[in-house]
């Protein structure tokens, strides 16, 4: 299934993206995409079982209807540095041996058609295509890559928008340069893992101002997703609606040659996971 939210920014609704393309209303059905839904077997059979009758969840008229994130009341979000050997590679930074991890507050997602915001000072405001991982199950020191798999509900496209000197040069940890307002794009959709047979088979694209950027694959992750999720249930609980960044292949700004073409108020990004829903922004100062 192709979940999603739909609404102005704080009241959106839960919709539901059929295969014939037409959205569908699901909140007559539940209450919205989230942790709650998710780990609730009976609920989504609902879902599932109004998706496939016909005439049972009304269509909405998409015309202006702005999307916003696809899964709502966040619990945490997770990220992997360096997780791609062509990433790792054109930064100069050597392969690791665990994966590094660092954090997103949930208030930096943002719907992904909307603005994002250059911080106050910025310089080096870098662009950043990945996979999300939506939890679906409580893991806890699980033990096998395919127990990972197993806890997770879906998968969406993530942008993780990030501010280089913040990150590196101001001291501190990355999460200065990780966690500025409207820094983490998500969406358009949830897409259940029963539809994305293998997540380390998708390609990733980001274009900024029309020129490709990024063109990757989740193949060439240094920790695959099964191992990113059974890794961290040893450090932390993951719960239904917790997120996962899984890393961004190569062609970001910061390991493109001087001068380094970081983004500016005017820019418009685009970006796709394949399978998984296409995202555009243009930025603004904030």
């Amino acid at each position: 299934m192709k979940l999603l939210r739909v609404g102005t920014a704080g009241a959106e609704r839960p919709a539901l993206l059929d295969r014939d393309g037409t959205l569908r209303d699901l909140s007559g059905i539940v209450p919205d995409i989230d942790g709650e839904l998710l780990a609730d077997a009976s609920a989504l059979a609902r879902v599932r079982a109004a998706a496939g009758a016909p005439g049972v969840l009304p269509a909405l008229d998409a015309t202006g209807l702005r999307i916003g994130p696809p899964l709502g009341r966040i619990g945490k979000i997770v990220c992997i540095g360096l997780n791609y050997h062509d990433h790792a590679a054109e930064t100069g930074a050597e392969i690791p041996a665990e994966p590094i991890l660092f954090f997103k507050a949930p208030d930096t997602v943002v719907g992904p058609d909307d603005t994002v915001l250059v911080p106050r000072g910025s310089r080096k405001t870098d662009w950043e295509v990945e996979l999300a991982v939506v939890i679906g199950r409580t893991a806890r020191y699980l033990e096998t890559a395919e127990e990972g798999l197993a806890h997770v509900a879906g998968y969406a496209t993530a942008h993780d928008v990030s501010e280089r000197e913040f990150q590196i040069e101001r001291g501190g940890t990355w999460d200065k340069g990780k966690n500025c307002e409207t820094f983490n794009p998500l969406g358009p959709w949830l897409v259940t893992a029963d539809e994305v047979p293998d997540p380390q088979a998708l390609p990733l694209r980001l274009w900024v101002n029309g020129e490709l950027k990024q063109n990757g694959t989740t193949a060439e992750q240094i920790f695959p997703v099964g191992e990113v999720v059974r890794y961290l249930s040893h450090f932390m609980t993951l719960y239904p609606g917790d997120v996962i960044n899984t890393g961004t292949p190569a062609g970001v700004a910061m390991g493109q040659p001087e001068p380094k073409p970081y983004l500016r108020a005017g820019d418009v990004v685009e970006l796709e996971v394949e399978g998984l829903g296409r995202q555009r922004q243009e930025l603004k100062g904030a």
